[in-house]
């Protein structure tokens, strides 16, 4: 059975074709693939001595795992000549050995494999390489890019829809040697390939593109055979940048030399270690005699990195007479804008749930355990990141020192990193929950959770009982400052 293929990367064709063979059962030594490009000798395939079951009524009901076909679409890309034949008889044989995938030794499913593994590499490194061109302006403005590029197999409609999607608002021509696509807006169309010559070598653009890689090559990361590897000579002719390797390589040592010369001078690892372990955090040399002393000394602190990622500083507020203190876990991104704590989404609910607790803020010294920002930057937003243990142990000092000046009879702890800086050691929150810990000093701690944590439960199960056991958690402060002023009283 001679089957005549539209292209050299007819899947459809084949796939049509594969099935209605291994439907009627034809040996793959009985099959003969050809393609416009290809004459193939008759007698090439086999022996043709087989005889060809047609029309059976007993025609094989035909099973096509849909991972060969994913992989069998990127192998037809290959230059192998036998492409066609090799994957119809996995086909084939997979009627009747429904494990053969699973082999991964049998020499037809290891060509397979590695073959696709070809493809998408070749895929991978067209994405990475192709560098279009100015060619021109259309009459509504809108501009046309070309470019040359030659992989090493017949990928070109494999990888265009990712530069449909990249370059959806320019007209573009890619030209290869096997095909040329292009695109001018609506409709991804292939043609036959061209010539480099077809394709601009050069536009005023690229001056401004070889700059940006000179600016961002790092010299001390300079891998000759990595950088091959991932970037082969054969790509460099089209790449304008490459212009610059050869003389970037040779100044390379040179200027990996200069880096480590000027380079900051760290103490090893093991020496920060341990001076971590035996040095105090530093405190202020300014003389500190009142909270707004404090507060000023704070604005300045560098004792831990988050200084240098935040915004500032954000330090306690409320009277240094109150009797009622809250403790939080660190600023969040309102409050490292404002330099006032509780001001965002979580200091609304605790406003809210100090009100239905008969509480008034005014009162209230409200702080948090650390005084900085952490966050990870994500795009333009900043999303919240915990404190380390050494953000809590270095900003310890600054909590300890607003407890000695406002000396409140009770602390209302929010969330376990609040807990673990006023009771000096690792803790877990629920271990404290729901009962009264007198600290050293006299003074009276109830532990619970931050308000952040009732805005993440808020969509979930069981919200509404968390809330209330926090507003319970308030009011058992209220009655122990009332009942403490009826005691004085």
């Amino acid at each position: 059975m001679i089957i005549e293929l539209e292209s050299e990367t007819d899947f459809r064709g084949w796939r049509i074709a594969a099935r209605e063979a291994c439907r009627r059962d034809i040996s793959p030594d009985d099959m003969i693939w050809q393609t416009p490009d290809t004459v193939q000798d008759l007698f090439a395939a086999g022996s043709g001595t087989g005889t060809l079951k047609q029309n059976r009524e007993d025609d094989r009901k035909i099973v096509v795992p849909r991972q060969f076909l994913t992989k069998a679409e990127r192998v037809i890309c290959l230059s192998d000549p036998q492409r066609f034949s090799r994957l119809y008889r996995l086909l084939w044989r997979y009627q009747t050995h429904r494990t053969l995938f699973e082999t991964i030794t049998d020499p037809d499913v290891c060509w397979l494999n590695e073959g696709e593994k070809a493809i998408r590499r070749d895929i991978h490194k067209m994405h990475a390489f192709v560098r279009f061109r100015m060619a021109g302006t259309r009459s509504d403005g809108r501009e046309q890019f070309a470019a040359w590029f030659e992989p090493t197999y017949r990928i070109e409609m494999l990888a265009a829809p990712f530069f449909q999607k990249r370059f959806a608002n320019m007209d573009w021509v890619i030209v290869t040697p096997n095909a040329t696509i292009s695109w001018n807006g609506a409709t991804l169309q292939t043609s036959a390939g061209g010539r480099r010559e077809d394709v601009p070598s050069d536009d005023e653009q690229e001056d401004h593109w070889r700059t940006y890689f000179a600016a961002i090559f790092n010299p001390a990361r300079l891998k000759l055979g990595a950088m091959r590897s991932e970037m082969p000579k054969k790509y460099w002719q089209n790449m304008p940048e490459t212009r610059l390797i050869p003389e970037l390589v040779r100044r390379s040592q040179a200027q990996a030399n200069a880096m480590v010369e000027h380079g900051p001078t760290l103490p090893s690892k093991t020496a920060r270690a341990l001076s971590a372990r035996t040095t105090d955090v530093a405190q202020p040399a300014v003389q500190i005699s009142s909270l707004n002393d404090l507060k000023a000394a704070c604005s300045s602190c560098t004792d831990c990195d988050l200084s240098a990622c935040a915004s500032q500083s954000v330090f306690g507020e409320g009277p240094d007479t109150a009797r009622l203190m809250i403790v939080g876990e660190q600023p969040g991104d309102r409050e490292d804008i404002a330099g006032r704590p509780f001001v965002g989404p979580a200091g609304d609910l605790l406003n809210a749930c100090l009100s239905e607790a008969g509480l008034d803020r005014k009162d209230i010294y409200v702080t948090n355990a650390v005084k900085h920002f952490r966050f990870t930057p994500r795009g333009k937003r900043r999303l919240h990141k915990s404190p380390s243990v050494g953000h809590i142990d270095a900003c310890r000092w600054w909590l300890v020192q607003e407890r000695r000046f406002v000396q409140p009879e009770i602390i209302v702890t929010l969330g376990a990193t609040a807990l673990r800086s006023v009771l000096e050691k690792p803790v877990e929150l629920q271990t404290y929950r729901n009962q009264l810990i007198e600290l050293e000093d006299g003074t009276q701690l109830i532990a619970s959770v931050h308000p952040a944590y009732l805005l993440r439960l808020a969509q979930f199960e069981g919200a509404h009982q968390e809330k209330a056991q926090f507003i319970r958690d308030l009011v058992t402060a209220k009655t122990l400052l009332e009942s403490d002023h009826a005691a004085m009283s």
